[in-house]
């Protein structure tokens, strides 16, 4: 037998353990007290998953280039750059889902967390099993086609002067080619007006399609979103054309979408 060769006998042995640790999700936890994330670290790990540990945004920075990782764990509060910052980095790149964690309780603090891309937020101190079923929720999410897969995926959508090219997530103006970026939370929104023209969608269904949750009574979530939106293709987004508010009904697209090549 050639060295180092496995045995005929080991091989689907072999290969079905390196395809259980592929299927493993991998969290990065970043937070810079070591009690902390050296906790959430073994519990995950202790339920199944493989974790590892940041002190700062530097150190997740250089993880998040040497391997893949399924969801980024972030603290917002963190000397140098903080984790709000970090966050609106992570979620414009289209880097993995972030769950934020703050000692910060106020609904303001919480609502800029989810506005700037984060999927979840969950305040100091926190149960264990909680942070757990919270990162399987979003995993779950994750996993999930997004609703343009289907519909708006490889395509290029034109509606009220601008194209949006699917693949590429690049918002230009059809008159002179000028480009918006978007934020991923920014992207779905617009994807799921794209793919409902002329359709009046509740806050509650727009937080469902974009993120899979439910809103409470407070939440403003969509309503910060859909201004920002606003902003970027709106010609006077105080007076809209575009995105339609509808009293006591939620939002609709108010152009036609027609397909481009």
């Amino acid at each position: 037998m050639r060295r180092n060769a496995f045995p005929r006998a080991r091989l689907p042995r072999y290969l079905r353990v390196m395809s259980e640790q592929a299927r493993v999700p991998h969290i990065l936890v970043v937070d810079d007290h070591r009690e902390i994330r050296d906790a959430v670290t073994r519990y995950l790990e202790k339920n199944g998953m493989r974790a590892s540990a940041a002190k700062d945004v530097v150190e997740m920075d250089a993880q998040l280039r040497a391997g893949r990782f399924d969801l980024v764990v972030l603290d917002v509060m963190m000397p140098g750059e903080d984790g709000l910052s970090a966050a609106r980095r992570l979620a414009a790149s289209g880097g993995p889902p972030i769950l934020m964690l703050s000692a910060l309780t106020e609904d303001t603090d919480r609502i800029v967390g989810l506005e700037i891309g984060a999927d979840d937020y969950l305040p100091k101190p926190f149960n264990p099993r909680e942070l757990l079923a919270r990162v399987k929720a979003i995993l779950r999410r994750s996993e999930r086609p997004e609703p343009l897969a289907g519909n708006l995926g490889g395509r290029r959508l034109a509606f009220a002067g601008w194209v949006l090219d699917t693949d590429t997530r690049a918002l230009t103006r059809e008159e002179d080619g000028t480009e918006v970026s978007l934020t991923t939370a920014e992207f779905k929104l617009l994807t799921a007006f794209l793919e409902r023209p002329r359709f009046v969608l509740s806050r509650e269904q727009l937080l469902d399609i974009t993120s899979g949750r439910t809103a409470d009574v407070f939440d403003r979530t969509i309503d910060n979103q859909v201004s920002r939106l606003r902003r970027k293709i709106e010609a006077d987004p105080s007076q809209p054309q575009i995105i339609a508010t509808i009293r006591s009904g939620g939002y609709s697209l108010a152009a036609d979408v027609r397909e481009v090549t």
